[in-house]
């Protein structure tokens, strides 16, 4: 038998002991019974409510706690898993944060100018335990950025794994995984910080050193 306790207690990212986490779960999943689909309105409500904006992360430690995300309307994978995994515990489901390299053939060209890849480095998801067993959800992409990049859009309901789109409306392949880093009960942000330097040493060039690392890209 799993160990849950440790997915269904705050951390210091996935701080779902805060009063925003807490009101904002609870004002979403009002009137609602089921369990069942109290997840599945967090689930929706975080992929549209804010939408997917991978060319701003601000890598401090304070920046990617999960309350912090609800005083915006975007947010890039890792904030958007983190702040599903926190919502989740409020619920009293046990979460955890996975996270993987992805490798998008359908990357912008902004993305992949910037980046010099087309490889998604740290890639962020999450695994629910829901009637006995591990589910993979993955809130990041919103309805709007799907329909402008011509993929369906990612549904979840709470009895398979919903992870990625494997093609386009079209049939042409979109992304798949080529790297799994496991789970964790918060954010491992060292390691985060260490696999963006590790791919993409040119962004931090000239930002390193500074207190603040603001990355647009």
């Amino acid at each position: 038998m799993y160990d849950l306790e440790p997915y269904l207690t705050a951390g210091y990212y996935t701080d779902s002991d805060h009063p925003s986490v807490i009101e904002y779960t609870l004002k979403k999943v009002e009137g609602i019974s089921d369990k069942k689909a109290q997840i599945i309105k967090i689930y929706e409500a975080v992929r549209d409510e804010f939408k997917y904006y991978p060319y701003h992360l601000i890598l401090k430690p304070h920046a990617l706690k999960a309350h912090v995300m609800l005083h915006k309307d975007y947010g890039y994978c890792v904030e958007k898993s983190n702040l599903f995994a926190a919502c989740m515990r409020v619920l009293g489901v046990p979460a955890r944060l996975c996270f993987a390299n992805v490798r998008n053939h359908l990357a912008t060209e902004k993305v992949e100018s910037y980046l010099k890849t087309d490889l998604m480095v740290f890639h962020g998801y999450v695994e629910i335990y829901f009637e006995g067993k591990w589910i993979k959800a993955t809130p990041i992409f919103d309805k709007a950025l799907c329909e402008r990049l011509g993929v369906a859009v990612l549904d979840f309901d709470c009895e398979h794994d919903s992870v990625f789109q494997e093609s386009d409306k079209s049939g042409n392949p979109f992304m798949h995984y080529e790297h799994d880093y496991g789970c964790f009960r918060d954010v491992p942000f060292e390691m985060f910080l260490s696999e963006l330097k590790k791919h993409y040493p040119h962004l931090f060039e000239k930002r390193i050193h500074t207190e603040k690392i603001i990355i647009d890209f």
